[in-house]
Formats: C-alpha cells, structure tokens, sequence
C-alpha cells in the first residue's frame, strides 16, 4: 500500500485505512467461523464489501491477511496489558516493594486477563480464532503464543517468584502461576460457558469473575507466603 501517496490525500487514506480495518475484522470472525483452509479469499471479500484484489492490494494473499489478523490481535491485547506490564516491572525493579503491592498487581494482572478474555470487540470470535489455531497448527499460533507469554505469563510469574522468595525457573513456581492463569483461561472453553448458562459476558458477569478469582489469588497466595513463616516456627515439623 502506497502510504506516501496517500498521505498527499488525506480522504484517500482514511478511506483506505478504514477499509483495511473492515477487512480485518471481517477476516477475523470468518478465519475464527471456517477456519484457515475453509476461509476462501472470494468469501473473505464478500463478507467485507471489497473486490477481490483489494486482499492482495492490502495483504498481499491470504497467508497475509491471516498473518495480519493474528499481529491485529496481539497488538490490541499489548495495548490493554502495557500499562499494567509497565507497573510491574517498576514494582520488581525495586528490592524494597512491599509484598502486599506485588500482591495487588498480581491480583490486577489476572483481572486484566479476565477483561481480555471476555469482553472487548470481537471477543467470542478471537476466543474460536485461538482454538482453531491451536488445532490447526496454523503459522501464527508462535506469534499468538509468544505474545500471551510475555504479556500475561511472564509478569505473573515474576511476581509469584518474587512473593514466595523463588526463582522463576523453580518448577514448583512454574506451576502455581500456571494454576493461577489457569482459573481465568478456563472461562474460554464453551462447555464452562454452557454450563454457567450464557456464552456472552456482560460487565456485571465480569465483575463477579474478576472478584472470585481475587479472592482465590490473595487466598492462595497468603497461604502459600505464610507456609516458610510457619514451618520455621514449628521447626520444620
């Protein structure tokens, strides 16, 4: 796309940034509906409104578009993380950060998470487009992977370390913060949606998520930073 010529008009770019943006969305929900192989470039123009040639003009080919779908993903999710990413690594920066600090960032991190998985734009077709990718093995689901490590497992795990006094590469860390991810990525799987009996979340529905899964973190992680203190005062018995 020649940006330079368009930035000479500034209603041709708008148009033309709009309809990549059309294109985008549409190609999310029918790569997350058909999956990669069931999602024809005829189809994809269809449902956006675009001729055929406009993929290619805009993408390149499908391969593109999909590959600019999953960067359209991980750049939407860093935006609603980086501030809070930005936060933690002040607070671990510093030797001297209360626990109890390190604790609510934790706590907010995993509500982030919640506000991630389940509401935004898009948000049931994102959650279907990661599930196809994971068994379909598609060429972004490196991308998608690396991205949710270091936006989401990454600063969870420093902070799990940091609290309980262990490195990060202790598999006993390693498994906890697994375990404390693991109660807001369940919520992405249909079967719990059906059973809780709706599929869409609605902000009150988030709320109750997000509070039961901070009582479960601060629960938790009390216990677990309580555990050394104890065992010191029995003697290890």
């Amino acid at each position: 796309m020649n940006h330079s010529a368009l930035r000479q008009r500034p209603g041709a770019y708008a148009r033309g940034e709009d309809t990549r943006r059309r294109i985008l969305e549409t190609a999310l929900d029918i790569f997350a509906a058909e999956g990669y192989e069931g999602a024809s470039t005829r189809l994809l123009a269809e449902r956006a409104g675009v001729n055929l040639p406009a993929i290619q003009y805009y993408f390149g080919s499908k391969e593109g578009l999909y590959r600019a779908v999953v960067e359209h993903i991980v750049q939407r999710n860093e935006a609603q993380m980086a501030p809070l990413a930005v936060k933690v690594r002040a607070a671990l920066a510093h030797p001297e950060t209360p626990a109890e600090e390190l604790l609510e960032l934790l706590c907010n991190m995993l509500e982030a998470f919640v506000t991630l998985i389940s509401g935004g734009p898009q948000s049931e077709s994102t959650r279907l487009f990661y599930a196809r990718a994971e068994i379909e093995r598609t060429a972004g689901l490196e991308m998608l992977h690396q991205a949710g490590m270091r936006q989401i497992f990454e600063p969870c795990l420093a902070l799990v370390g940091r609290l309980l006094g262990r490195s990060v590469d202790d598999q006993a860390i390693v498994l906890r913060t697994l375990t404390q991810i693991g109660q807001v990525t369940i919520f992405c799987n249909r079967g719990v949606r059906e059973a809780l009996g709706f599929d869409l979340f609605s902000e009150e529905r988030v709320r109750a998520v997000q509070s039961l899964v901070r009582a479960h973190t601060r629960a938790i992680m009390r216990d677990a930073m309580a555990a050394p203190r104890q065992a010191e005062l029995t003697g290890g018995q």
